[in-house]
């Protein structure tokens, strides 16, 4: 799918789920989360991260985890666990832009092929609002976490992130 396709699809499913939002610009050079926190002045507890995690073990899958900025993702035994699997990393750039069609610093839970599952961290729901990569890394998107009630494929996991250092 093209940039200017995601793009669509994107903006198609936020019109449709009747939940608020806004798309708006952001550098490409400061897409990365905390560096787009810092330079745009959204806080770190509002701002989600976007991350592949593939098994290495039991066959190769992969499933796309949202945690926010301030969290971990507990990628050595809740996403293990969870997937069944001995051995876990996080994807590479490469992985990531073949499985989900989106550069790392822009990837969404938005518009993700079919069958990718998402895990969504709990605290994330419990947010007004939240900032999410907007498919590419030109975009940001601002929006409600209601928007994941009846995503398909999403499942809101508790403890799915832990808590940040200190």
């Amino acid at each position: 799918m093209t940039d200017a396709g995601l793009a669509a699809r994107i903006r198609a499913i936020l019109d449709s789920s009747g939940v608020e939002y806004e798309i708006f610009p952001c550098d490409p050079d400061l897409a990365d989360t905390a560096v787009f926190c810092e330079r745009y002045g959204y806080p770190l507890d509002r701002s989600a991260n976007t991350i592949l995690v593939k098994a290495k073990t039991g066959g190769e899958r992969f499933v796309v985890c949202v945690v926010l900025a301030h969290t971990r993702l507990d990628v050595n035994r809740t996403v293990r666990k969870r997937l069944g699997a001995r051995r876990v990393s996080f994807a590479s750039a490469g992985e990531t832009r073949a499985a989900t069609g989106m550069e790392i610093g822009g990837v969404t839970p938005i518009a993700l092929p079919d069958g990718l599952e998402v895990w969504i961290d709990a605290r994330i729901v419990a947010c007004e609002w939240v900032i999410l990569g907007g498919g590419d890394r030109s975009s940001k998107i601002k929006v409600s976490p209601a928007l994941f009630e009846g995503m398909p494929d999403a499942s809101v996991i508790e403890g799915l992130a832990l808590d940040p250092p200190g």
